[in-house]
């Protein structure tokens, strides 16, 4: 275990710029109030417009792939808290475990009140099954990985030759949903998430072997120091960025190709590719000193990175959806592609800020407390 008592930068780096990237794909879809057709490219039988294709030149660097991410840095995340128990000799999972139900409780409040597609509640069933994986040593974790990632890849597979073959797979669009947040008061909403909870967590149950794979993914990776800034590290990163240019980016471009046949297979299996990728690219832009200024700023998103998360959704909901400013339907590629840029900016600023003043992010800040709380008592 490489590093165990410092901080290395990178994590928080890469966990603050999979957050902002992960707005990149949810900003369409308060954009379009919910209709998920347009992340998808299922209702295309031929090339796009202009404006299609920017969104799905967006959604080809991002979708599923800062989702990944992000997903990784989870279990990094993960590693970190098992070696700072390990080393001050505590339990483990232990008192992990309530950080894990805050995350879980949390999610179902950002689920009810916020954003219908909330990833903390999978996060939370994901962690405390890894935790245990964890506990059980290294060789169930290579045994984890093999079999989960061969079980998810396996599904994917016969879904794509299932598509392949006729099967209709694609997301259906839904008007019910897009009139709600068109038109509807934010009750409404919070009584349509509640009443279609078990539709909405679909995707969040289906992720979950994915999820697995790639906290397992996040150990793994912490565990062999790609995150050291030394030459190990960099040697490491290096063969991460080439699996992304030479398998990733290749078959993430099939995305270009309409009519659905590769939503899923681009999403849930070749996305990952593409974001360990990126964990290769961040850390060679790392080393350009001259815009440390920036990477501290992705940094500070990423040491607050659930009140970031939460904020984001919270200000899509007031700029797109009826009761807020009601721009849901009514903007063009380009002017949504603004939209997440400005949003970014923004949370570069207050998180800067926050931890200027305050050192923690709100959530962190309640998070952090509500479990002392509960562990002495």
């Amino acid at each position: 275990m490489m590093q165990a008592h410092q901080r290395l930068p990178l994590i928080d780096i890469l966990r603050g710029f999979a957050v902002l990237g992960t707005l990149g794909t949810n900003i369409w879809i308060f954009a379009y109030l919910g209709d998920l057709t347009y992340i998808t490219t299922s209702n295309y039988s031929g090339w796009w417009s202009f404006d299609d294709f920017l969104r799905m030149l967006v959604l080809f660097f991002v979708n599923g792939k800062l989702l990944g991410l992000l997903t990784i840095m989870f279990g990094v995340g993960l590693e970190l808290k098992y070696q700072q128990f390990i080393r001050k000799g505590y339990a483990w999972p232990g008192v992990y475990i309530w950080t894990i139900l805050f995350l879980f409780v949390e999610g179902f409040i950002h689920f009810t009140l916020v954003m219908e597609y909330d990833i903390l509640m999978s996060y939370a069933v994901t962690a405390i099954i890894v935790a245990f994986i964890v506990k059980a040593g290294d060789k169930a974790i290579h045994r984890a990985l093999y079999l989960v990632g061969g079980f998810h890849a396996l599904i994917i597979l016969l879904i794509l030759v299932s598509v392949l073959l006729g099967a209709n797979m694609s997301l259906p669009g839904n008007d019910l949903i897009v009139s709600i947040y068109q038109h509807g008061t934010w009750f409404e909403q919070i009584h349509n998430r509640l009443t279609n909870f078990w539709f909405f967590r679909t995707e969040a149950i289906f992720i979950i072997p994915m999820n697995i794979f790639l906290f397992l993914m996040g150990v793994k990776l912490m565990r062999t120091g790609v995150f050291s800034q030394n030459e190990h590290g960099r040697h490491m990163r290096k063969k991460l960025f080439a699996i992304g240019v030479y398998i990733g980016v290749p078959l993430n471009l099939l995305i270009f190709i309409p009519g659905g046949a590769f939503d899923f297979p681009v999403r849930y299996l070749f996305a990952p590719l593409l974001s360990i990728g990126y964990i290769g690219m961040l850390g060679k832009m790392l080393e350009y000193k001259k815009a440390d200024w920036l990477w501290q700023r992705f940094g500070e998103v990423g040491k607050m990175s659930l009140s970031c998360y939460v904020l984001q959704n919270v200000l899509s909901s007031i700029i797109f959806y009826g009761w807020g400013f009601g721009l849901g339907g009514k903007l063009s590629s380009f002017e949504i592609i603004v939209v997440w840029m400005t949003l970014s900016l923004f949370q570069l600023f207050i998180a800067h800020i926050c931890l200027k003043h305050f050192h923690y992010g709100p959530l962190e800040w309640l998070r952090k407390h509500a479990v002392q709380a509960v562990a002495h008592k």
